[in-house]
């Protein structure tokens, strides 16, 4: 993997421990995990197409 990829890889994890916290302190919010698995789309595509 290149570095790009694993900075995004790191970013996506980072973010879901995030998520995970503000969801778990203060309830809930849709938008908050929508941008997560967008995030995580973007990062399996960027995966998929460095392996290529």
């Amino acid at each position: 993997m290149s570095g790009s990829t694993k900075v995004m890889g790191v970013l996506t994890v980072g973010s879901l421990v995030v998520v995970t916290a503000y969801t778990a302190a203060l309830g809930s919010n849709g938008w908050l995990w929508f941008g997560w698995v967008v995030l995580g789309l973007v990062t399996i595509g960027m995966v998929a197409s460095r392996s290529t």
